[in-house]
């Protein structure tokens, strides 16, 4: 295929989303010709990631020129695509996120991208994202930034209001919606069609349909679910008979939103399970490297919609993607017009096209407004630096039920972090 392009992956060495991008760009052929830049600071990870790009590259026969660095400017310069999975010391400062309001009495779910956790990942991560997108801005100005890292609707956000450069935030949570909906039908995900629309980790599922028939599965879920395993999503569930519609995506991340969220679960991010996986996947590597068997999944796509984008973009397939993370500008006309939705959207040669569902039922779009007003004025603290914001941020946030417990967790979270906020602009 031709209208070969260059994507700059930042944080290419990320386990998760490094994997999965790798996977779909070698998986299929129509980057063919292309050239993948893998971007990382630490030189002995990304030469090992590399190695893993042209083992898939090489078994494939994708045809794509894979380059490393760890000079950005040299990984920018003129790229179509900068694709962004970083995150700063990840594990280490999302667990102070969880844990620390928590000592304060604070009962939140996940402390990722709700709640006050979110406002310190928010206040550490804009200025790293900016920093890129200024050299963006020099170096490949019509570049499409596609966003995998977290908090999603804050990054976009703070992109959408506060610089020129045209962002893409995707998330699978569409596809765990699928999932939980089909489970309760009893009928396999690639059966049920699903179109949703609002924020990141709390979509509305609008339409529930059987995909080769097109009826409504909506009647038929609401009978099968009133009397499936209890245990199974009570805080979605929740919603579900109050509001009428499926929320995505699991209790833990929709939770986060809402003063309530902590009755679908409080434990938080399951990190002990999640060094087990980087430890299993660090052998696996080492296996494949040395000659050993490649993993078979290894050589599936993995569900992500980074490389479907720049695809649809490159060859100008107007193709639809089921979920993007955009700025809102009317999309969904009864939320915020300075705010992140997550809605379908469209990728041609044009760009990214977000695709109007129409305004969401007036009791789902009030359910959000309250996530939306904090997720604001994070950004806004961010996007400053200021103390002050972030406290506005958090005394309005509905995970927060305490003053006085708000000032402590600024006051220690704040000192933790203080080596990364800096006024963005």
């Amino acid at each position: 295929m031709g209208n070969p392009t260059k994507i700059a992956f930042f944080g290419a060495t990320s386990t998760s989303f490094g994997l999965s991008m790798l996977r779909d760009i070698f998986c299929g052929n129509e980057l063919r010709g292309s050239t993948l830049v893998l971007v990382g600071r630490n030189p002995a990870t990304l030469s090992k990631m590399t190695d893993v790009a042209n083992l898939l590259n090489a078994k494939t026969g994708a045809g794509v020129v894979v380059e490393q660095t760890t000079d950005r400017r040299a990984a920018l310069d003129g790229a179509g695509f900068v694709v962004n999975a970083m995150a700063i010391d990840r594990n280490r400062l999302w667990q102070l996120d969880f844990t620390v309001p928590r000592k304060y009495g604070i009962r939140h779910t996940l402390g990722e991208n709700g709640g006050p956790g979110a406002l310190f990942f928010t206040l550490r991560t804009l200025p790293l994202v900016f920093d890129l997108v200024r050299e963006m801005q020099e170096l490949c100005p019509q570049a499409l930034f596609i966003n995998f890292a977290n908090p999603e609707s804050q990054i976009i956000l703070a992109l959408g209001k506060y610089s020129p450069i045209r962002a893409l935030g995707l998330c699978h949570g569409i596809f765990i919606g699928q999932g939980d909906v089909a489970r309760i039908l009893g009928l396999p995900p690639e059966r049920v069609d699903v179109w949703g629309a609002g924020i990141n980790h709390f979509q509305c599922l609008l339409q529930i349909r059987n995909r080769q028939t097109g009826e409504t599965l909506y009647p038929l879920l609401r009978e099968l679910e009133r009397d499936y395993d209890p245990s199974f999503a009570p805080l979605t569930r929740r919603l579900f008979h109050s509001f009428g519609y499926w929320m995505t995506c699991g209790d833990g991340h929709l939770g986060e939103y809402l003063a309530y969220g902590w009755e679908g679960g409080e434990r938080g991010y399951d990190f002990a399970a999640d060094e087990r996986w980087r430890a299993e996947f660090a052998e696996q590597r080492e296996r494949a490297l040395t000659g050993g068997t490649i993993p078979a999944w290894w050589l599936t796509p993995s569900g992500e919609r980074g490389a479907a984008a720049i695809a649809g973009i490159v060859h100008n397939k107007k193709r639809v993607l089921e979920s993007g993370i955009v700025y809102n500008r009317g999309v969904i006309g009864n939320l915020p017009t300075d705010c992140a939705v997550e809605v379908p959207v469209v990728a041609d040669a044009g760009g990214i096209h977000p695709i109007s569902l129409g305004p969401l039922p007036d009791p789902i779009a009030k359910l959000l407004q309250p996530a939306i007003g904090a997720q604001q004025l994070s950004v806004e603290a961010a996007i400053h630096g200021s103390k002050e914001m972030a406290l506005q941020a958090l005394l309005i946030d509905p995970c927060v039920n305490s003053a006085t417990a708000a000032v402590k967790l600024l006051e220690e979270l704040w000192e933790v972090n203080r080596p990364y906020i800096r006024p963005c602009v």
